[in-house]
């Protein structure tokens, strides 16, 4: 039986405290998930820095889960293009059951590893691309089936589990074990489980971002300005990098068409939009490397 299966004997009353009383037992139960994400830190950073590769060489992350796993997944998923420009082919979210599970759980589709196999073929998954496998248990068998599926194909593959020893970390090339212990509600996954996985997911993603030159210094200068709110934080982002104000950086970002990194080099290197982008084009996309 998984870690997450077991009765967790500090929450034992949960039914006698009032409202404030269970929110404080259950937010003290999530101090732990983030400790358990601390301690696996540099398996963390070693699935970023796959995941960083793969997008460097133009190859497709793929997200694969069932439940909450696979809805986490296909959130980060979902993020990536609009937060950091990532191209939407690059970032996709598999989950047990499909689209239709993201609304309605089907949870009997967790228990067919052919099918999480097929659905990776079906995906298309080869060499260059990269695989994270999410399954809390670390057993799924949708979730082992895909993994070994992406392994098969010469796939980058990566753990996200909450069970030390659990089959899944020997199935895929690096295992993040954020091993979260009995929830406070037994075997309810979505409570710290989900907290650690979606803490582990947030740093793969971003971290791999960040080292692709899709930040700068702390600023998305990447990200899709595709509405009213998201224009003005692209404004405020050219004049915090620039040191200018708002209306030179809303003039900079008009002559770059909207392009957030080619209207900081031109406010930095002093530069029109043709050469600022030549620099970025140069530079690998990185701010940096451009000025």
């Amino acid at each position: 039986m998984p870690g997450t299966e077991d009765r967790n004997p500090d929450t034992l009353d949960l039914d006698r405290l009032d409202a404030l009383g269970v929110c404080a037992r259950l937010h003290r139960e999530d101090q732990r998930a983030v400790a358990a994400v601390g301690a696996v830190l540099p398996d963390v950073a070693r699935a970023a820095a796959a995941v960083a590769d793969t997008f460097a060489c133009g190859g497709r992350l793929f997200y694969v889960g069932a439940g909450t796993s696979g809805r986490l997944g296909v959130l980060d998923a979902s993020e990536l293009p609009p937060t950091f420009g990532l191209d939407p082919e690059q970032a996709r979210g598999i989950i047990a059951g499909g689209p239709a599970a993201l609304l309605r759980a089907a949870e009997g589709a967790e228990d067919d590893a052919a099918q999480g196999a097929a659905d990776m073929r079906l995906a298309g998954v080869s060499p260059g691309d990269a695989c994270v496998a999410i399954a809390a248990s670390g057993r799924t068998p949708y979730v082992l089936g895909a993994a070994g599926e992406a392994r098969r194909a010469g796939a980058a593959t990566v753990g996200v589990l909450c069970n030390p020893g659990a089959p899944l970390a020997a199935a895929v090339d690096i295992a993040v074990v954020a091993d979260t212990g009995p929830e406070a509600v037994l075997g309810s996954t979505r409570l710290k489980a989900g907290t650690a996985t979606k803490l582990v997911l947030n740093m793969i993603s971003t971290t791999a971002m960040i080292l692709t030159g899709r930040v700068y210094t702390n600023l998305m200068v990447d990200m899709r300005a595709s509405n009213e709110k998201l224009r003005a934080r692209a404004a405020n982002m050219v004049a915090l990098a620039v040191g200018c104000a708002p209306d030179r950086a809303s003039e900079l970002l008009a002559m770059a068409g909207g392009e957030v990194k080619t209207a900081i080099v031109m406010g930095l290197a002093g530069t029109g939009a043709p050469e600022a982008r030549e620099r970025l084009a140069a530079g690998a996309g990185r701010v940096r490397a451009a000025l």
